[in-house]
């Protein structure tokens, strides 16, 4: 089911609805159901990123192979991303940071690295706000369009992949991402590591779940997730998964 069929499906039910009303006197407390189902849609289909309910959202790989690509939301962060730049070095592990563009000013140092260490950087708006699924399609693009001129002046790279804040999508969010010729990226293996769950926790949500294609979402916010990190790369050695970039897992092409 997509947004499209979904919204087609919700005018031929409304109109089938109201010519029954008209012809047979059916009452108009039936387009409740129709409505309540679009409405049902478009809930699951903005929060379950891996739907596909707006546009296709590269969520996990159909890898043939034992490969994984780790991903990062939400820094640069002065405090924890050196730690985490210091964990992939040690494991000679790529990543994926999705960075919001106000922490880029004064972390200017750090974007440097996460490149230079050959990692790929990804868009993840300029404010991340609480409010931001608010926005119309021109105010997506001016956050996505804000953070790619951060990270190009930074690096002299202009990104292609984008990461929706919170994984929330919605129409005008596919809109602009659409227009601007971005690849979205999902997940498959959501840690949930800014929660209050303790690091062994967070540990047995992302390990339980690993398998060849996955795509690992932490953030770059804590020494849980330091942790954790390095547990998961100990576990990917141990039964035989090589950690590999996003660029080669999905076959996308991370900059212009």
């Amino acid at each position: 089911m997509t947004f499209k069929r979904a919204r087609t499906g919700l005018v031929v039910s409304v109109a089938t609805m109201v010519l029954l009303h008209l012809l047979y006197s059916l009452s108009l407390w039936w387009l409740a159901l129709p409505t309540a189902a679009f409405g049902a849609l478009l809930i699951y289909g903005s929060s379950v990123i891996q739907s596909n309910f707006y546009m296709n959202i590269h969520c996990s790989a159909a890898a043939p192979l034992k490969e994984i690509a780790i991903t990062f939301d939400d820094g640069p962060n002065a405090e924890f991303t050196p730690k985490i730049l210091s964990v992939l070095s040690e494991f000679g592990a790529p990543a994926t940071f999705f960075l919001i563009g106000k922490n880029i000013r004064g972390n200017e140092n750090l974007l440097k690295r996460i490149d230079s260490e050959g990692h790929i950087v990804g868009n993840h708006t300029f404010t991340h706000s609480f409010f931001i699924d608010f926005k119309r399609s021109s105010g997506f693009k001016d956050e996505i369009n804000r953070t790619a001129d951060a990270i190009q002046k930074v690096i002299g790279k202009r990104t292609k992949l984008f990461r929706p804040p919170y994984g929330v999508m919605n129409p005008q969010l596919a809109k602009a991402s659409e227009s601007l010729n971005y690849h979205v990226v999902g997940w498959n293996v959501r840690s949930f590591d800014t929660t209050a769950n303790s690091e062994d926790q967070i540990a047995e949500r992302v390990l339980k779940q690993i398998g060849p294609g996955a795509v690992i979402l932490f953030h770059d916010a804590s020494d849980k997730t330091v942790r954790v990190l390095e547990r998961t790369l100990r576990y990917g050695q141990t039964y035989g998964y090589k950690i590999v970039s996003l660029e080669r897992l999905m076959k996308l092409k991370p900059y212009e």
